[in-house]
Protein backbone atom coordinates (compact mmCIF):
# COMPACT_ATOMS: atom_id res chain seq x y z
CA UNK A 1 0.00 0.00 0.00
CA UNK A 2 0.85 3.65 -0.48
CA UNK A 3 2.38 5.29 2.07
CA UNK A 4 0.65 8.59 0.91
CA UNK A 5 -2.19 9.06 -1.62
CA UNK A 6 -4.86 10.73 -2.15
CA UNK A 7 -8.55 9.94 -0.34
CA UNK A 8 -11.67 8.51 -3.01
CA UNK A 9 -13.13 12.22 -2.44
CA UNK A 10 -10.03 13.94 -3.56
CA UNK A 11 -9.58 12.10 -6.36
CA UNK A 12 -13.23 12.37 -7.27
CA UNK A 13 -13.30 15.69 -6.62
CA UNK A 14 -9.78 16.48 -8.48
CA UNK A 15 -9.53 17.07 -12.34
CA UNK A 16 -7.81 14.96 -15.23
CA UNK A 17 -5.80 16.50 -17.95
CA UNK A 18 -5.72 15.41 -21.09
CA UNK A 19 -3.19 16.51 -23.96
CA UNK A 20 -4.27 18.39 -26.76
CA UNK A 21 -2.19 15.81 -29.09
CA UNK A 22 -4.84 13.13 -27.74
CA UNK A 23 -7.27 15.30 -28.70
CA UNK A 24 -6.51 15.84 -32.21
CA UNK A 25 -4.23 13.21 -33.18
CA UNK A 26 -5.94 10.36 -32.06
CA UNK A 27 -9.31 10.53 -30.84
CA UNK A 28 -11.20 11.69 -34.10
CA UNK A 29 -9.93 8.47 -35.61
CA UNK A 30 -11.12 5.92 -32.54
CA UNK A 31 -13.78 4.10 -31.83
CA UNK A 32 -16.35 4.86 -28.74
CA UNK A 33 -15.36 2.27 -26.59
CA UNK A 34 -11.32 2.73 -27.19
CA UNK A 35 -11.87 6.72 -26.26
CA UNK A 36 -13.91 5.53 -23.10
CA UNK A 37 -11.27 3.03 -22.14
CA UNK A 38 -8.42 5.78 -22.33
CA UNK A 39 -9.94 8.30 -20.84
CA UNK A 40 -11.00 6.54 -17.42
CA UNK A 41 -8.39 4.51 -17.91
CA UNK A 42 -6.02 7.83 -17.09
CA UNK A 43 -8.36 9.59 -14.21
CA UNK A 44 -7.96 5.95 -12.84
CA UNK A 45 -3.74 6.41 -13.31
CA UNK A 46 -4.24 9.33 -10.70
CA UNK A 47 -5.11 6.56 -7.53
CA UNK A 48 -3.16 3.58 -9.14
CA UNK A 49 -2.28 1.66 -6.03
CA UNK A 50 -6.29 1.54 -4.87
CA UNK A 51 -7.71 -1.49 -4.41
CA UNK A 52 -10.98 -1.74 -6.62
CA UNK A 53 -8.03 -0.47 -9.49
CA UNK A 54 -8.63 -3.93 -11.43
CA UNK A 55 -9.79 -4.94 -14.94
CA UNK A 56 -12.89 -6.49 -13.40
CA UNK A 57 -13.90 -2.98 -11.64
CA UNK A 58 -12.88 -1.25 -14.66
CA UNK A 59 -14.98 -3.20 -17.01
CA UNK A 60 -17.86 -3.40 -14.53
CA UNK A 61 -17.97 0.61 -14.47
CA UNK A 62 -17.93 0.98 -18.29
CA UNK A 63 -20.36 -1.34 -18.64
CA UNK A 64 -18.09 -3.46 -20.75
CA UNK A 65 -16.72 -6.68 -20.65
CA UNK A 66 -12.74 -7.75 -19.51
CA UNK A 67 -12.01 -8.99 -23.29
CA UNK A 68 -13.54 -5.32 -24.92
CA UNK A 69 -11.58 -3.14 -22.01
CA UNK A 70 -8.38 -5.44 -23.33
CA UNK A 71 -8.98 -5.01 -26.55
CA UNK A 72 -8.88 -1.37 -26.50
CA UNK A 73 -6.07 -1.26 -24.79
CA UNK A 74 -4.11 -3.28 -27.43
CA UNK A 75 -5.26 -0.22 -29.65
CA UNK A 76 -3.46 1.75 -27.83
CA UNK A 77 -0.42 -0.03 -27.47
CA UNK A 78 -0.81 -0.47 -30.96
CA UNK A 79 -0.85 3.88 -31.61
CA UNK A 80 2.36 3.68 -28.99
CA UNK A 81 0.23 5.27 -26.22
CA UNK A 82 0.36 2.62 -23.48
CA UNK A 83 2.41 -0.55 -22.59
CA UNK A 84 0.88 -4.30 -21.73
CA UNK A 85 2.90 -4.79 -18.85
CA UNK A 86 1.20 -8.20 -17.63
CA UNK A 87 -1.83 -10.30 -19.34
CA UNK A 88 -2.55 -11.92 -16.12
CA UNK A 89 -3.18 -10.06 -14.36
CA UNK A 90 -3.93 -7.47 -16.95
CA UNK A 91 -1.81 -4.59 -16.12
CA UNK A 92 -1.06 -1.19 -18.13
CA UNK A 93 1.22 1.32 -18.14
CA UNK A 94 0.46 4.64 -19.79
CA UNK A 95 3.32 6.27 -21.62
CA UNK A 96 3.83 9.95 -22.63
CA UNK A 97 1.87 10.93 -25.83
CA UNK A 98 4.90 12.36 -27.29
CA UNK A 99 6.99 9.40 -27.48
CA UNK A 100 4.52 8.23 -30.26
CA UNK A 101 4.85 11.12 -32.46
CA UNK A 102 8.62 10.77 -32.26
CA UNK A 103 8.44 7.78 -33.58
CA UNK A 104 8.76 5.39 -30.36
CA UNK A 105 6.28 3.25 -31.19
CA UNK A 106 5.72 -0.80 -32.22
CA UNK A 107 3.68 -1.34 -35.89
CA UNK A 108 2.30 -4.96 -35.85
CA UNK A 109 3.92 -5.90 -39.30
CA UNK A 110 1.04 -8.98 -39.21
CA UNK A 111 -1.56 -6.41 -40.16
CA UNK A 112 0.53 -4.69 -43.07
CA UNK A 113 2.03 -7.98 -44.73
CA UNK A 114 -0.47 -7.45 -47.95
CA UNK A 115 0.66 -3.73 -47.96
CA UNK A 116 3.91 -4.34 -48.14
CA UNK A 117 3.73 -7.14 -50.76
CA UNK A 118 1.75 -4.27 -52.75
CA UNK A 119 4.30 -1.58 -52.51
CA UNK A 120 7.12 -4.10 -52.93
CA UNK A 121 6.11 -4.75 -56.26
CA UNK A 122 5.84 -1.19 -57.38
CA UNK A 123 8.86 -0.33 -56.29
CA UNK A 124 11.11 -3.77 -58.11
CA UNK A 125 14.16 -1.72 -58.84
CA UNK A 126 15.29 -2.11 -55.15
CA UNK A 127 14.63 -3.44 -51.52
CA UNK A 128 12.20 -1.72 -49.18
CA UNK A 129 13.90 -1.34 -46.21
CA UNK A 130 12.49 -1.66 -42.53
CA UNK A 131 13.23 2.12 -42.03
CA UNK A 132 10.82 2.73 -44.79
CA UNK A 133 8.51 0.51 -44.10
CA UNK A 134 8.00 2.65 -40.84
CA UNK A 135 7.21 5.53 -42.61
CA UNK A 136 4.86 4.17 -44.55
CA UNK A 137 3.05 2.87 -41.27
CA UNK A 138 3.26 6.26 -39.73
CA UNK A 139 1.62 8.23 -42.77
CA UNK A 140 -1.06 5.24 -42.37
CA UNK A 141 -1.71 5.12 -38.71
CA UNK A 142 -0.56 8.79 -37.23
CA UNK A 143 -2.07 10.82 -40.90
CA UNK A 144 -4.85 8.12 -40.91
CA UNK A 145 -4.44 7.22 -44.90
CA UNK A 146 -5.84 4.24 -46.14
CA UNK A 147 -3.74 1.20 -47.10
CA UNK A 148 -5.03 1.05 -50.11
CA UNK A 149 -4.71 5.08 -50.58
CA UNK A 150 -0.87 4.81 -49.94
CA UNK A 151 -0.36 2.18 -52.16
CA UNK A 152 -1.87 4.67 -55.04
CA UNK A 153 -0.16 7.12 -53.86
CA UNK A 154 3.21 5.24 -54.80
CA UNK A 155 2.47 3.63 -57.87
CA UNK A 156 1.87 7.77 -59.13
CA UNK A 157 4.82 8.82 -57.40
CA UNK A 158 6.81 5.64 -59.46
CA UNK A 159 5.03 6.47 -62.69
CA UNK A 160 5.27 9.91 -62.57
CA UNK A 161 9.18 10.03 -62.25
CA UNK A 162 9.47 6.57 -64.48
CA UNK A 163 11.68 5.38 -61.67
CA UNK A 164 11.35 1.61 -59.79
CA UNK A 165 13.99 2.32 -57.91
CA UNK A 166 12.56 5.74 -56.85
CA UNK A 167 13.62 6.87 -53.17
CA UNK A 168 10.95 6.79 -50.84
CA UNK A 169 11.94 10.50 -49.35
CA UNK A 170 10.16 11.99 -52.28
CA UNK A 171 6.90 9.36 -51.76
CA UNK A 172 6.80 10.62 -47.90
CA UNK A 173 6.71 14.19 -49.12
CA UNK A 174 3.45 13.78 -51.66
CA UNK A 175 1.75 11.51 -49.31
CA UNK A 176 2.49 13.96 -46.32
CA UNK A 177 1.22 16.89 -48.60
CA UNK A 178 -1.91 15.25 -50.17
CA UNK A 179 -2.97 13.94 -46.57
CA UNK A 180 -2.20 17.12 -44.77
CA UNK A 181 -4.86 18.39 -47.79
CA UNK A 182 -7.40 15.87 -46.83
CA UNK A 183 -7.25 13.75 -49.35
CA UNK A 184 -6.79 10.33 -47.42
CA UNK A 185 -8.78 7.57 -48.76
CA UNK A 186 -8.37 5.59 -51.99
CA UNK A 187 -11.10 7.21 -54.17
CA UNK A 188 -9.89 10.78 -52.91
CA UNK A 189 -6.41 9.62 -54.39
CA UNK A 190 -7.80 8.35 -57.35
CA UNK A 191 -9.87 11.96 -58.03
CA UNK A 192 -6.95 13.69 -57.21
CA UNK A 193 -5.01 11.85 -59.87
CA UNK A 194 -6.96 12.25 -62.44
CA UNK A 195 -7.24 16.21 -61.96
CA UNK A 196 -3.50 16.02 -62.44
CA UNK A 197 -3.67 13.98 -65.46
CA UNK A 198 -6.24 16.09 -67.18
CA UNK A 199 -4.04 19.29 -66.26
CA UNK A 200 -0.68 17.66 -67.79
CA UNK A 201 -1.12 18.74 -71.26
CA UNK A 202 -1.38 21.86 -69.91
CA UNK A 203 1.35 22.12 -67.55
CA UNK A 204 3.95 20.82 -70.39
CA UNK A 205 2.86 24.03 -72.35
CA UNK A 206 3.94 25.92 -69.29
CA UNK A 207 7.31 23.94 -68.49
CA UNK A 208 8.32 24.20 -72.19
CA UNK A 209 7.66 28.10 -72.12
CA UNK A 210 9.85 28.35 -69.06
CA UNK A 211 12.54 26.25 -70.84
CA UNK A 212 12.64 23.51 -67.89
CA UNK A 213 13.58 20.31 -68.90
CA UNK A 214 12.30 18.11 -66.27
CA UNK A 215 9.26 16.59 -64.82
CA UNK A 216 6.89 18.88 -62.99
CA UNK A 217 6.98 18.01 -59.01
CA UNK A 218 3.42 17.25 -57.33
CA UNK A 219 3.96 20.59 -55.42
CA UNK A 220 4.12 22.34 -59.28
CA UNK A 221 1.12 20.16 -60.26
CA UNK A 222 -0.34 21.19 -57.24
CA UNK A 223 0.40 24.93 -58.17
CA UNK A 224 -0.77 24.87 -61.44
CA UNK A 225 -4.14 23.10 -60.29
CA UNK A 226 -4.32 26.37 -58.02
CA UNK A 227 -3.78 28.31 -60.56
CA UNK A 228 -7.37 26.76 -62.54
CA UNK A 229 -9.37 27.09 -59.90
CA UNK A 230 -8.27 30.28 -59.11
CA UNK A 231 -9.75 31.52 -62.56
CA UNK A 232 -6.49 31.10 -64.80
CA UNK A 233 -7.31 30.03 -68.25
CA UNK A 234 -4.11 28.26 -70.19
CA UNK A 235 -3.67 31.24 -72.72
CA UNK A 236 -3.58 33.36 -69.28
CA UNK A 237 -0.66 31.37 -67.43
CA UNK A 238 1.54 30.93 -71.23
CA UNK A 239 1.11 35.13 -71.35
CA UNK A 240 2.47 35.34 -67.81
CA UNK A 241 5.05 32.71 -68.59
CA UNK A 242 6.73 34.34 -71.66
CA UNK A 243 6.36 37.54 -70.24
CA UNK A 244 8.92 36.43 -67.22
CA UNK A 245 12.74 37.53 -67.10
CA UNK A 246 13.84 34.59 -65.25
CA UNK A 247 12.18 31.56 -65.92
CA UNK A 248 11.41 30.28 -62.50
CA UNK A 249 8.00 28.20 -61.41
CA UNK A 250 7.78 30.09 -58.01
CA UNK A 251 8.46 33.47 -60.02
CA UNK A 252 5.18 32.31 -61.93
CA UNK A 253 3.50 31.72 -59.20
CA UNK A 254 4.00 34.83 -57.36
CA UNK A 255 3.22 36.66 -60.11
CA UNK A 256 0.21 35.06 -60.91
CA UNK A 257 -1.18 35.54 -56.91
CA UNK A 258 -0.47 38.88 -57.69
CA UNK A 259 -2.61 39.47 -60.72
CA UNK A 260 -5.39 37.82 -58.56
CA UNK A 261 -5.17 40.08 -56.13
CA UNK A 262 -5.44 42.74 -58.48
CA UNK A 263 -8.61 40.89 -59.78
CA UNK A 264 -6.79 40.47 -63.28
CA UNK A 265 -7.62 37.06 -64.32
CA UNK A 266 -7.37 37.13 -67.99
CA UNK A 267 -4.88 37.61 -71.02
CA UNK A 268 -6.36 41.36 -72.12
CA UNK A 269 -6.71 42.75 -68.59
CA UNK A 270 -3.25 41.95 -67.42
CA UNK A 271 -2.01 43.28 -70.66
CA UNK A 272 -4.06 46.44 -70.38
CA UNK A 273 -2.59 46.44 -67.09
CA UNK A 274 1.20 46.53 -67.33
CA UNK A 275 0.33 48.52 -70.24
CA UNK A 276 -1.13 51.69 -68.16
CA UNK A 277 2.00 50.26 -66.02
CA UNK A 278 4.44 51.28 -68.34
CA UNK A 279 2.86 55.02 -69.38
CA UNK A 280 2.40 55.46 -65.17
CA UNK A 281 6.07 54.78 -64.74
CA UNK A 282 7.15 56.91 -67.41
CA UNK A 283 4.80 59.76 -66.04
CA UNK A 284 6.62 58.80 -62.47
CA UNK A 285 9.75 59.14 -63.87
CA UNK A 286 8.34 62.97 -65.10
CA UNK A 287 6.93 63.82 -61.78
CA UNK A 288 9.79 62.92 -60.03
CA UNK A 289 12.27 64.71 -62.24
CA UNK A 290 10.12 67.55 -61.87
CA UNK A 291 10.56 67.68 -58.14
CA UNK A 292 14.40 66.73 -58.43
CA UNK A 293 14.34 63.69 -57.44
CA UNK A 294 15.95 60.89 -58.25
CA UNK A 295 14.54 56.89 -58.21
CA UNK A 296 16.48 53.80 -59.02
CA UNK A 297 13.28 51.40 -58.97
CA UNK A 298 9.98 53.73 -59.83
CA UNK A 299 7.51 50.86 -59.00
CA UNK A 300 7.18 52.08 -55.33
CA UNK A 301 6.07 56.16 -56.95
CA UNK A 302 3.59 54.42 -59.51
CA UNK A 303 1.75 52.16 -56.78
CA UNK A 304 1.96 54.87 -53.56
CA UNK A 305 1.42 58.10 -55.30
CA UNK A 306 0.94 57.92 -59.24
CA UNK A 307 -1.99 55.45 -59.10
CA UNK A 308 -3.65 57.14 -56.45
CA UNK A 309 -3.42 60.25 -57.72
CA UNK A 310 -5.24 59.05 -61.25
CA UNK A 311 -7.94 57.49 -59.22
CA UNK A 312 -8.52 61.05 -57.44
CA UNK A 313 -8.98 62.06 -60.95
CA UNK A 314 -6.16 64.26 -61.71
CA UNK A 315 -5.18 64.67 -65.62
CA UNK A 316 -1.23 63.87 -66.71
CA UNK A 317 -0.80 67.48 -67.33
CA UNK A 318 -1.83 68.57 -64.43
CA UNK A 319 0.03 66.12 -61.70
CA UNK A 320 3.42 67.03 -64.18
CA UNK A 321 2.80 70.99 -64.37
CA UNK A 322 2.05 70.63 -59.66
CA UNK A 323 5.45 69.13 -59.41
CA UNK A 324 7.00 72.33 -61.17
CA UNK A 325 4.94 74.25 -59.62
CA UNK A 326 6.51 72.17 -56.09
CA UNK A 327 9.76 72.84 -56.93
CA UNK A 328 9.72 76.18 -57.46
CA UNK A 329 7.90 77.03 -53.97
CA UNK A 330 10.44 74.22 -52.32
CA UNK A 331 7.86 71.48 -52.01
CA UNK A 332 10.24 69.00 -53.54
CA UNK A 333 8.74 65.94 -51.77
CA UNK A 334 6.33 63.32 -52.82
CA UNK A 335 4.51 63.58 -49.43
CA UNK A 336 4.73 67.29 -50.01
CA UNK A 337 2.70 66.77 -53.26
CA UNK A 338 0.74 64.64 -52.23
CA UNK A 339 -0.35 67.22 -49.33
CA UNK A 340 -0.99 69.73 -51.94
CA UNK A 341 -2.94 67.40 -54.55
CA UNK A 342 -5.61 66.79 -51.74
CA UNK A 343 -6.07 70.71 -51.11
CA UNK A 344 -6.74 70.79 -55.17
CA UNK A 345 -8.46 67.85 -54.74
CA UNK A 346 -10.97 69.24 -52.07
CA UNK A 347 -11.86 72.52 -54.11
CA UNK A 348 -12.37 70.13 -57.52
CA UNK A 349 -9.14 71.45 -58.82
CA UNK A 350 -8.29 68.47 -60.97
CA UNK A 351 -7.31 69.53 -64.47
CA UNK A 352 -5.53 72.66 -65.76
CA UNK A 353 -7.98 74.61 -66.85
CA UNK A 354 -9.41 74.31 -63.47
CA UNK A 355 -6.08 74.98 -61.92
CA UNK A 356 -5.29 78.04 -64.48
CA UNK A 357 -8.90 79.47 -63.61
CA UNK A 358 -7.91 79.29 -59.89
CA UNK A 359 -4.81 80.61 -59.75
CA UNK A 360 -6.17 83.73 -61.72
CA UNK A 361 -8.79 84.20 -59.38
CA UNK A 362 -6.09 83.77 -56.50
CA UNK A 363 -3.58 86.39 -58.43
CA UNK A 364 -6.40 88.93 -59.12
CA UNK A 365 -7.01 89.07 -55.35
CA UNK A 366 -3.11 89.59 -54.90
CA UNK A 367 -2.81 92.21 -57.11
CA UNK A 368 -5.90 93.98 -55.63
CA UNK A 369 -4.36 93.64 -52.37
CA UNK A 370 -1.40 94.71 -53.88
CA UNK A 371 -3.06 97.60 -55.24
CA UNK A 372 -4.21 98.65 -51.69
CA UNK A 373 -0.74 98.38 -50.33
CA UNK A 374 0.27 100.85 -52.47
CA UNK A 375 -2.50 102.95 -51.89
CA UNK A 376 -1.54 103.28 -48.11
CA UNK A 377 2.12 103.75 -48.92
CA UNK A 378 3.70 100.18 -48.73
CA UNK A 379 6.02 98.38 -50.67
CA UNK A 380 5.82 94.56 -49.95
CA UNK A 381 4.44 91.59 -50.90
CA UNK A 382 1.05 90.13 -49.88
CA UNK A 383 0.90 87.95 -46.96
CA UNK A 384 -1.11 86.06 -45.70
CA UNK A 385 -2.08 88.36 -43.01
CA UNK A 386 -3.31 90.77 -45.80
CA UNK A 387 -5.54 87.70 -47.57
CA UNK A 388 -7.44 87.06 -44.57
CA UNK A 389 -8.28 91.04 -43.91
CA UNK A 390 -9.52 91.65 -47.36
CA UNK A 391 -11.43 88.61 -46.84
CA UNK A 392 -13.33 90.07 -44.34
CA UNK A 393 -13.57 93.24 -45.93
CA UNK A 394 -15.15 91.67 -48.74
CA UNK A 395 -16.83 88.70 -48.12
CA UNK A 396 -17.77 88.98 -44.26
CA UNK A 397 -18.74 93.08 -44.56
CA UNK A 398 -19.79 93.02 -48.05
CA UNK A 399 -17.90 96.29 -48.11
CA UNK A 400 -17.38 97.58 -51.81
CA UNK A 401 -13.98 98.63 -53.68
CA UNK A 402 -14.64 102.16 -54.00
CA UNK A 403 -15.11 102.75 -50.54
CA UNK A 404 -12.23 100.33 -49.28
CA UNK A 405 -10.50 102.93 -51.67
CA UNK A 406 -11.88 105.46 -49.89
CA UNK A 407 -10.37 104.54 -46.43
CA UNK A 408 -7.17 103.95 -48.11
CA UNK A 409 -7.25 107.48 -48.84
CA UNK A 410 -7.84 107.97 -45.42
CA UNK A 411 -5.05 105.73 -44.30
CA UNK A 412 -2.32 107.11 -46.40
CA UNK A 413 0.82 108.93 -44.43
CA UNK A 414 -0.68 107.55 -41.26
CA UNK A 415 2.68 105.35 -38.97
CA UNK A 416 0.88 102.56 -39.03
CA UNK A 417 -1.67 102.57 -42.21
CA UNK A 418 -3.09 98.92 -42.54
CA UNK A 419 -3.93 98.84 -38.64
CA UNK A 420 -5.61 102.29 -39.80
CA UNK A 421 -7.35 101.16 -42.77
CA UNK A 422 -8.63 97.97 -40.90
CA UNK A 423 -9.85 100.22 -38.28
CA UNK A 424 -11.55 102.93 -40.72
CA UNK A 425 -13.28 99.75 -42.32
CA UNK A 426 -14.99 98.33 -39.24
CA UNK A 427 -16.14 101.51 -38.53
CA UNK A 428 -17.80 102.04 -41.79
CA UNK A 429 -18.69 98.02 -41.16
CA UNK A 430 -20.61 99.47 -37.71
CA UNK A 431 -22.52 102.57 -38.88
CA UNK A 432 -23.40 100.29 -42.30
CA UNK A 433 -21.49 102.57 -44.71
CA UNK A 434 -22.08 101.32 -47.99
CA UNK A 435 -21.09 103.97 -50.28
CA UNK A 436 -18.59 106.85 -50.74
CA UNK A 437 -21.23 109.46 -50.78
CA UNK A 438 -22.12 108.40 -46.81
CA UNK A 439 -18.61 107.69 -45.78
CA UNK A 440 -17.29 111.13 -47.09
CA UNK A 441 -20.40 112.90 -44.97
CA UNK A 442 -18.94 111.25 -42.14
CA UNK A 443 -16.67 114.61 -42.50
CA UNK A 444 -13.51 113.33 -44.24
CA UNK A 445 -11.97 114.26 -47.30
CA UNK A 446 -9.88 111.73 -49.93
CA UNK A 447 -8.24 112.52 -53.17
CA UNK A 448 -8.73 110.11 -55.77
CA UNK A 449 -7.06 106.80 -57.09
CA UNK A 450 -6.97 105.45 -60.58
CA UNK A 451 -7.55 101.71 -60.63
CA UNK A 452 -5.81 98.85 -62.89
CA UNK A 453 -6.55 95.92 -64.27
CA UNK A 454 -5.68 92.68 -64.07
CA UNK A 455 -3.52 90.63 -66.41
CA UNK A 456 -3.97 87.08 -67.27
CA UNK A 457 -1.03 85.64 -68.32
CA UNK A 458 -0.44 82.12 -66.98
CA UNK A 459 3.26 82.48 -66.59
CA UNK A 460 4.00 82.44 -63.56
CA UNK A 461 6.32 83.33 -61.55
CA UNK A 462 8.13 82.14 -58.45
CA UNK A 463 6.52 85.27 -56.25
CA UNK A 464 3.58 84.07 -57.99
CA UNK A 465 3.78 80.93 -57.08
CA UNK A 466 4.47 81.28 -53.38
CA UNK A 467 1.48 83.54 -53.31
CA UNK A 468 -0.71 80.46 -54.91
CA UNK A 469 0.38 78.19 -52.42
CA UNK A 470 0.09 80.22 -49.83
CA UNK A 471 -3.47 80.86 -50.39
CA UNK A 472 -4.05 76.84 -50.31
CA UNK A 473 -1.97 76.72 -46.84
CA UNK A 474 -5.48 77.36 -44.70
CA UNK A 475 -7.39 74.49 -46.84
CA UNK A 476 -7.92 71.09 -44.25
CA UNK A 477 -7.69 67.98 -45.90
Amino acid sequence: MAFCRLSVDAVANNSTSVDNIFINNYLPYASDECVKVYLYGLYKCQDASAKDNTLENFANELKMSTEEVESCFYYWQEQGLVQILEVIPFEVRYLPITNALNGIKKYNTKKYATFNTQAQEIISGRMITPKEYEEYYNIIENYHMEKEALIMVIKYCVDAKHDEKLGYSYIITVAKDWANRGILTAKQIENQILQFETLNTGLEYVFKTLKLKRLPTVSERTLYKTWKELGFDDETILYVAKSLKKSSFEYLDALLKKYFSLKLLTKDEIENFESEKKESTLIAKKITTNLGLYYENLEPVVENYVYKWFNLGFSVEMLESVANYCFKTNVRTLDGMDKVLNKFHKLGILSMTSLNEYFKGVLAVDKKIKEILENIGLSRNVNQFDRDKYKIWTENWLIPDDVIEYACALALGKEQPMQYLNMTLSAFHDKNIKTVEDAKNSGQIVAGNKSRKLSNRHNYTREEMNALFQSIDEIEV
